[in-house]
C-alpha cells in the first residue's frame, strides 16, 4: 500500500519552497502537475473517488515505493478535510509550515495584488482587515483572499488537523531556511533517507512581482498586537519559543516540530 504525505499550509509560507525540496528527494514524488494544487480534500466528491483514482491522477509518475506527497495549502482552512483524509488515506504524514503572520500577511497582500484579486494598498487593505472580513467569491478561490490576519491565527486552524493527525509535523520556515539540522529533523521524521539531504534554493521560489510594502510603524505595531496572543498559544502548543518571537517561552508542548 502507498504512502502518503499531506503538506496542509499554511498559504505564503514558503510551502512551494518547501514542495522543491521534497520533490528533489530520491524517496518522495510530488503530486503532479503541482498547479493548480490537487485539492482533492476539500471536496466529498473528490474524496469519495478513492485512493486507487487519487494515486493515478496526482502520482502515474511515482516509482514504487516513494512517498507520496500532496500540497494543497488550502487544506488547513477546511475543517472538514482532515476527516476525508483520513476516510481515503488512513494514516498519512502530515506536514505545515509556519511563518511571522506580520510578513504573511504582506506576503498574501502582495500575491493577491499579482493575481488582480486585490486593488487596495497594503496600508488600507491590512488597516480594514484589522476592523472586520472582507467579502470574497467561492467560486474564485477555494479560500478568501483577503484573510491577510484571520491566516496568520494559526492556532485557529491547526486543531481539527491536531485531532484527527496529533502527530502532524510542524516546520518553521525561518529555520528552514537558515538551519540545514531542520532539513534533516524534518526527513528523518518523514522517514525518508536523511543523509544527503536536498540543496536548499539560493535565490526566492514562488515570489510576488508586487513591491515589498512600507507599512506605517503604527500599522506594524498593531499587527504585532493582533497577533500577540495567538503566536503565544502557538509557542505553548508546540512547547517552544518561536523564531519571530513576541511570545516569551512556550513551555511544554505536545506536538512534533521537525
Amino acid at each position: 500500500m502507498s504512502r502518503h504525505l499531506l503538506v496542509i499550509g499554511a498559504q505564503r509560507c514558503g510551502t512551494t519552497y518547501l514542495h522543491s525540496v521534497l520533490d528533489a528527494h530520491p524517496q518522495i514524488a510530488m503530486a503532479r502537475p503541482a498547479r493548480p494544487e490537487p485539492k482533492v480534500f476539500l471536496s466529498d466528491e473528490l474524496t469519495d473517488r478513492g485512493v486507487e483514482w487519487y494515486d493515478a491522477t496526482f502520482f502515474g509518475h511515482a516509482e514504487p515505493g516513494q512517498l507520496l506527497g500532496d500540497k494543497s495549502t488550502s487544506y488547513l482552512e477546511d475543517p472538514g478535510a482532515p476527516a476525508r483524509a483520513r476516510r481515503m488515506l488512513g494514516d498519512p504524514a502530515v506536514l505545515v509550515s509556519l511563518r511571522d503572520p506580520v510578513d504573511r500577511a504582506v506576503s498574501n497582500w502582495r500575491f493577491s495584488t499579482d493575481h488582480g484579486l486585490e486593488t487596495r494598498p497594503a496600508e488600507e487593505a491590512l488597516t480594514a482587515n484589522l476592523v472586520e472580513p472582507r467579502a470574497w467569491d467561492p467560486a474564485v478561490s477555494s479560500v478568501s483572499p483577503f484573510a491577510y490576519l484571520e491566516r496568520g491565527r494559526y492556532v485557529d486552524h491547526l486543531g481539527p488537523w491536531l485531532e484527527e493527525f496529533p502527530h502532524t509535523h510542524v516546520v518553521l520556515l525561518p529555520e528552514l531556511l537558515d538551519d540545514p539540522a531542520a532539513t534533516v529533523r524534518l526527513l528523518e521524521a518523514l522517514e525518508v533517507d536523511a543523509s544527503s539531504p536536498p540543496a536548499t534554493a539560493e535565490a526566492p521560489v514562488n515570489s510576488s512581482a508586487a513591491p515589498e510594502p512600507e507599512l506605517s510603524a503604527e500599522l506594524r505595531a498593531r499587527l504585532e498586537e493582533y497577533f500577540t496572543e495567538s503566536d503565544a498559544a502557538l509557542a505553548r502548543l508546540l512547547g517552544r519559543d518561536l523564531p519571530w518571537s513576541r511570545t516569551g517561552q512556550g513551555g511544554e508542548g505536545e506536538h512534533h516540530v521537525a
